[in-house]
């Protein structure tokens, strides 16, 4: 078994869990990607409680390292997800 699920065993993981047509469940992924991504590019917190907490930050401009030549170089500021792990998730962990 992979270390990796990729997008076709998630969604048949979730069709099985929620009962759901492949076709039902890949629709449901793509619907909470969307939703994920056009709240974030508003500036929208999403929080599931125990699950993650996802919200959008700034990142600094820096002056970074090309790692071949060692010369430093200027790294732009940008927007950047950041995601925090809820508790009941991170139990379930251990």
């Amino acid at each position: 078994m992979s270390n990796v699920m990729n997008k076709n065993e998630l969604v048949e993981a979730v069709a099985k869990e929620a009962e759901l047509s492949k076709t039902d469940a890949e629709k449901a992924l793509d619907a909470f990607r969307s939703v994920v991504t056009k709240s974030l590019k508003k500036g929208t917190k999403i929080s599931m409680v125990g699950f993650v907490t996802i919200e959008k930050k700034k990142r600094a401009a820096r002056t970074g390292r090309n790692p071949q030549t060692g010369k430093a170089i200027k790294v732009a500021a940008k927007n950047v997800a950041k995601f925090k792990v809820g508790k009941a998730l991170a139990d379930s962990l251990n």
